[in-house]
Parts: C-alpha cells; structure tokens; sequence
C-alpha cells in the first residue's frame, strides 16, 4: 500500500499508462481495477493524468525496466 500521496500518484499513474501502452484502457476489467484504485487512494483521474504529465519519463522507464526484468524462474516439474 501507498504509504505517501506521492506514491499513491506514482502507482496509479503507472497502472494507467501500462494499460493505455498496451491499448487495453477500454476494458472493464481496467476501468474497475484503476477506479478502485483512485477511491483507496483519494485520488481524481485528473490528478493522476497531470501527475502523468510531470513525471512521464519517469514513469516510462519505471515501466520499462520493469517490463524487461527477468521473471522469475517456474519450478521443474518432478520427473516420475
């Protein structure tokens, strides 16, 4: 959980854009996610999108170092 508003806005503003960078902003599935999360945090769309707007190369490689991390390794099935 976001401990100051600043975080608040920074993962709100992430969760948006990797959403509008994938082009799936359009589904209820990210309408609901991103609307509970501006209710949890106190958070307006528009505070979020003028955050975006200060902070966007900041937020663009926080995405994409994110993106480009290797995930983690799945366990080897038991072999019989």
């Amino acid at each position: 959980m976001a401990k100051t508003r600043e975080q608040a806005l920074f993962g709100a503003a992430v969760l948006k854009l990797t959403f509008a960078i994938k082009k799936m902003q359009h589904l209820p599935g990210f309408r609901v996610v991103y609307m509970g999360t501006l209710k949890e945090f106190q958070l307006t769309d528009e505070e979020v999108n003028q955050y975006i707007l200060a902070h966007r190369d900041e937020l663009d490689a926080h995405i994409r170092d994110r993106d480009k991390s290797p995930e983690e390794p799945t366990p080897e099935e038991p072999t019989p």
